[in-house]
């Protein structure tokens, strides 16, 4: 009866050399295995293939690996492939007050009488627990109104976190005092989308937001002073992909919007004027001289400004 070969590698060996003649020289030990190959057998020493989850030798079949553990995440983010992923819990995310890394205590309709009233109380000393101080309940108000903003306005996440850096910023130079925390969240907002070149105006993330212009002009006026924001004059190119989707327009009356835009800053038209209603100008202007199908009235309500304002941009872009 054979015996079966043994598969298990011992871990200290002696090896004895010989001389020519045959006699027993000086015995060589070597401390732990022979190193092998990652895809090599240990059984037979032939090459392994992966077959499923398993690794399988090519010549013998002994499974040698099975199993395989997937350290990968086990929830989907498409926003950050390129970072760090963890085993648990959502990504940290930069429009929470704490970064997103309490817990919450959720709710359930299967919960009846006394344990839901229980889980209510617990809910509450768990919200207590979470926001310690005014600054961060401050924070919590602003950060929400700034993902509700952002929300309405239909913008991408990372301008809602740039946002929330400028707030905390503004709230880091004590320029909360005395103003209102609406108007700073529409400011960050508005800036924000300034340094991104977004095309927002203050009428549209007012006409969202809970403040007035007039709380959202001394908040953005507060943060430009005193943090320095890099943004300058917008240029009324900005706004003309828009108002032209808006209007329905060709994309040679856009292009030729685009040139009458650039003409109208060169030869400062465009100076100490609107440029939401210079843009519509433009795009009037260009409509007129393509044939298109657009009336002072339809961009003027586009931009949100006055048919005056356009029917006096028009006449000095057309002026001879």
């Amino acid at each position: 009866m054979s015996q079966a070969r043994s598969t298990r590698v011992r871990s200290n060996r002696s090896r004895t050399a010989r001389d020519a003649d045959g006699s027993t020289g000086t015995e060589i030990s070597t401390d732990g295995p022979e190193p092998r190959a990652a895809d090599e057998c240990p059984e037979c020493g032939n090459r392994t293939r992966v077959e499923n989850a398993e690794r399988v030798c090519t010549d013998c079949g002994l499974v040698v690996d099975a199993d395989r553990i997937d350290h990968g995440p086990e929830w989907r983010s498409f926003d950050d492939d390129d970072t760090n992923p963890k085993r648990t819990g959502a990504p940290m995310t930069r429009s929470r007050h704490d970064r997103g890394l309490s817990t919450e205590i959720g709710r359930s309709t299967r919960v009846k009488g006394r344990k839901r009233r229980r889980l209510s109380r617990m809910r509450t000393q768990h919200n207590r627990a979470r926001i310690s101080s005014k600054r961060d309940r401050n924070k919590v108000y602003a950060y929400t109104e700034i993902r509700r903003l952002t929300g309405a306005l239909e913008l991408p996440d990372s301008l809602r976190d740039t946002a929330c850096s400028l707030f905390d910023s503004a709230q880091s130079e004590s320029l909360l005092r005395g103003r209102s925390l609406e108007g700073f969240a529409a400011a960050c907002v508005y800036v924000a989308c300034r340094t991104a070149d977004v095309a927002r105006t203050v009428r549209e993330v007012c006409v969202e937001a809970k403040a007035t212009e007039a709380e959202h002009r001394a908040a953005f006026d507060a943060m430009n002073r005193e943090l320095g924001l890099p943004i300058g004059p917008s240029s009324p190119a900005e706004y003309l992909p828009r108002f032209a989707s808006e209007l329905d327009c060709s994309a040679a009356v856009e292009g030729r919007a685009r040139e009458l835009a650039d003409r109208a800053v060169s030869e400062g038209i465009a100076n100490g004027r609107n440029p939401v209603g210079v843009a519509a100008a433009c795009l009037y202007t260009a409509a007129r001289q393509g044939s298109g199908d657009c009336t002072q009235q339809a961009a003027a309500d586009v931009a949100g400004v006055t048919p005056v304002t356009v029917r006096r941009t028009y006449a000095d872009l057309t002026a001879e």
